[in-house]
């Protein structure tokens, strides 16, 4: 196995279970010493399914549920003791990253335990489902204070470090939802494609000082999966799921997919990608492509456009071909 990142330094965020405990041990298999990240110890809850729903599920679906759950649970002392039990160098660090002042000590317990931060990972993320009238301001909060406000207050603390040392990968889980095509994830949609203009603005800014940022938006069967699905099979006015397989690791990848493309990305090799935001399901990786005009209509006139004159131009000569969100 490559040594990709021999003596760097990675920090993690949301690395108890899933993708983040994925990349967290990959990171470790090639070279690095890892702080390992995610609330509290022991954290199990469900942020997007209640006892009542899951005891509302048909008993196969409850079954098959709390199985999974509880197969793709765990936290960050559980990740770190996999890394020290594999040879590797790891120390767990329990915060909320939606507090400013959590997210300082996180980093700066890295820095005091390892001499330096050469990698910020966040994978932290909250979910949530319900139509766009349903959604609480409760909800909302929960869903955008960790993607992007804990993704900023996380780099806010870590990007002095990099300066200092003119060095620095910072890498951010955004999800292919955030792109808007995923319905009643309104919510999620959002903080993820907070998270793509936060990689977007990071990179111009951090440029010169050896620093890149770039986003991975990945797929994958996690304990997300898990709750997403029973939130689906409970939730009024959605689709009835109840007679369709259930998701499972034989159906969808797992994590350990995404974790090749964030060790490329988090290596020196990486130094000219910046600002850029990749898809990784399974085998499959993808570069999405950098936000461009289609088409742009100009008046020589410093006249403002008339209504019936724009109208006209619009459909003349922005339109043709177009095709919306909801064309296949």
């Amino acid at each position: 196995m490559s040594r990709a990142l021999e003596g760097k330094v990675a920090l993690v965020t949301g690395s108890g279970q899933g993708i983040g405990r994925a990349i967290a041990i990959a990171f470790a298999q090639h070279g690095a010493k890892v702080v390992t990240n995610n609330r509290k110890p022991g954290s199990t809850s469900s942020s997007m399914v209640t006892e009542e729903q899951i005891n509302s599920m048909p008993a196969d679906k409850q079954e098959w549920y709390k199985a999974g759950y509880a197969a793709e649970s765990g936290d960050a002392a559980t990740t770190a003791q996999t890394i020290r039990d594999m040879g590797g160098e790891a120390t767990p660090f329990f915060c909320d990253i939606t507090k400013i002042e959590d997210a300082e000590r996180l980093v700066q317990h890295t820095v005091d335990t390892y001499g330096r931060i050469d990698v910020l990972c966040n994978v932290a993320g909250c979910f949530g489902f319900g139509d766009i009238e349903d959604i609480s301001a409760e909800l909302w909060d929960n869903i955008y204070d960790v993607k992007p406000r804990g993704y900023f207050y996380t780099m806010k603390y870590a990007i002095p470090h990099m300066r200092k040392q003119k060095y620095g990968r910072i890498l951010l889980c955004s999800s292919p939802a955030f792109a808007g095509g995923s319905s009643k994830y309104a919510a999620y949609v959002t903080a993820n494609a907070g998270v793509v203009g936060l990689t977007r603005a990071g990179a111009l800014e951090l440029s010169h000082d050896g620093i890149t940022v770039n986003c991975f938006a990945p797929g994958a069967m996690t304990r997300a999966s898990y709750e997403s699905e029973a939130a689906k099979l409970t939730y009024k006015n959605t689709i009835d799921l109840a007679s369709k397989p259930p998701l499972d690791r034989m159906s969808v990848p797992g994590p350990e997919h995404v974790a090749p493309l964030i060790i490329y990305l988090a290596s020196s090799r990486s130094a000219r990608i910046n600002g850029s935001v990749f898809f990784a399901v399974g085998n499959k990786v993808g570069l999405y492509a950098n936000p461009a005009f289609e088409k742009m209509l100009s008046k020589e006139s410093e006249e403002p456009w008339g209504i019936d004159e724009l109208t006209a131009k619009i459909e003349s000569e922005l339109l043709p071909g177009y095709k919306s969100i909801l064309d296949k």
